[in-house]
């Protein structure tokens, strides 16, 4: 197994499966470690809730660094990202109860990465997995709807601190996005990671500058 040239902390993937589920081998090669974790937060999000509604994003910055926060380029911004969408989602589950007691609840568990193609154009590809029965769908994409679109742009507006209407640009959903994923459907759990995969290759992250180049929920 090779290590990685720049963190001999990392070793690298080079097959086309990894513990039985397919990654997109092209992308390759992809850090171990990080298919390790993507794999443990999916079947974790699998014992909390046997059916779970994945959704696949990305988050730039603004090309305009005076509407930049201070800290842009720090993982501070991925960190509030998550804090605020965790914080609508608890907020909405709350709202739900209150309308129908049996409403269902959802935990959320999540994944990013950092791409950086130079130190001044990093985005995030970012993953959330919320309960299926409370979540499916991301909603229509135009601002000021109660559905999962807004809460992603509006969590990504609050992390850069700028208002929501100037998010949505930043905040894009490429193909194949959402994914049902049951805990007794091997298909689908492949299906999904082969996409994920994508977030765990080796090419375009930086280390050796303090900060992470991926990271998930604790679980």
């Amino acid at each position: 197994m090779k290590r990685h040239k720049t963190n001999t902390n990392l070793s690298l993937h080079y097959n086309n499966t990894y513990q039985g589920l397919p990654v997109m081998v092209g992308k390759g090669p992809f850090v171990v470690n990080h298919l390790f974790q993507l794999q443990h937060l999916m079947l974790s999000a699998l014992t909390r809730h046997h059916r779970i509604y994945a959704i696949r994003f990305d988050l730039r910055l603004p090309e305009d660094k005076s509407a930049r926060p201070i800290d842009a380029l720090t993982n501070n911004v991925i960190q509030r990202f998550y804090a605020s969408y965790k914080n609508k989602i608890q907020i909405d589950r709350k709202r739900a109860k209150s309308a129908n007691s049996r409403a269902h609840d959802s935990n959320i568990l999540y994944a990013w990465t950092k791409e950086i193609a130079s130190q001044e154009q990093q985005h995030y590809h970012g993953i959330v997995f919320l309960n299926h029965d409370a979540y499916n769908s991301l909603g229509t994409f135009e601002l000021g709807r109660r559905n999962n679109y807004n809460r992603l742009v509006e969590s990504w507006a609050s992390a850069l601190k700028i208002p929501a209407e100037k998010a949505t640009g930043l905040v894009h959903i490429p193909k194949n996005a959402t994914y049902r994923i049951d805990i007794d459907d091997r298909e689908s759990q492949k299906r999904f990671f082969r996409r994920a995969s994508y977030i765990c290759k080796a090419a375009t992250k930086q280390y050796g500058n303090g900060q992470h180049g991926f990271g998930c929920s604790r679980c």
